[in-house]
């Protein structure tokens, strides 16, 4: 029996047959799954400490950032602690998502070059994990919210599309990162500093109510403004978030999937070469 023999063809940029690649896409979902908790394993995350880590690194954040918010600001209360708690626990599900999805393609190399999969499936993995490690730090704030005596109520459940948003702004995010990543090694390199900066631009260390007039153009150009926003609202809050802040961030996730998906689409029959 003759080995399989693999043909690369010429490239040219355009989407390959949506349907059959979407079919194909659904066939490996236990892959996708397996990959997923396999890199978790590499990661610790079974483990306790594992686990406990994840969660520890943003809360010890959230309470550096709460000291330098009080010593700027000279006064705080618990409301503003639950607040900056809550949103950076959803920052870093973007956050996970971005650094794993940067080099979810080139990382997979030897893989690409030997298997034919759909590659999509590398970034989208990525999202996954970031998931996985976000759902325990909502024990814990459900935990910092009881004992600061913040109130609960139904408007709470719009927790939930805010969270689909956020996934999907998110994977959205991964799968376009991880197609630059491909031409231009130098992203990873740059992705902390622009990390940082979406933290220091998004309602997190300061609430949106509370952004100066002539700061206000952040909430327009910073995809993360209207999400985070409608977060804390929700959460924390106990409030029902504002319609037109959560539309602008549905909007936002949707345009960044479309454009990521069809670049990486568009883009990805040529990884194998430029890996």
């Amino acid at each position: 029996m003759k080995a399989p023999v693999q043909v690369y063809e010429p490239f040219r940029a355009g989407l390959p047959p949506l349907g059959r690649y979407w079919k194909s896409l659904w066939q490996r979902r236990t892959f996708i799954s397996q990959f997923s908790k396999s890199e978790l394993r590499e990661q610790h995350f079974d483990s306790v400490f594992g686990q406990l880590w994840l969660v520890l690194n943003p809360l010890l954040l959230s309470g550096v950032y709460f000291l330098l918010v009080v010593i700027i600001g000279g006064r705080s209360d618990t409301t503003r602690y639950a607040h900056l708690t809550a949103s950076l626990f959803l920052f870093y599900l973007v956050s996970h998502s971005l650094t794993g999805g940067v080099k979810s393609v080139t990382a997979g190399q030897k893989l690409i070059l030997n298997t034919a999969f759909p590659r999509i499936m590398l970034p989208i993995s990525a999202t996954i994990i970031a998931i996985f490690k976000f759902i325990p730090t909502l024990f814990v704030f459900l935990i910092i919210r009881i004992i600061v005596g913040l109130p609960f109520g139904w408007q709470m459940l719009w927790a939930i599309p805010v969270f689909l948003i956020t996934a999907l702004f998110a994977l959205g995010l991964s799968i376009a990162i991880a197609c630059v990543n491909v031409y231009f090694r130098d992203v990873a390199s740059f992705l902390p500093y622009f990390n940082r900066t979406m933290l220091y631009l998004s309602p997190i260390l300061y609430e949106a109510s509370s952004l100066k007039p002539k700061l206000r153009l952040m909430q327009y150009v910073n995809p993360l403004f209207p999400i985070l926003d409608s977060w804390s609202r929700a959460v924390v809050h106990a409030q029902a978030p504002s319609m037109h802040k959560l539309l602008a961030g549905l909007i936002w996730a949707v345009a960044i999937f479309v454009i990521g998906t069809y670049f990486f689409l568009s883009r990805e029959r040529e990884f194998a070469v430029r890996l």
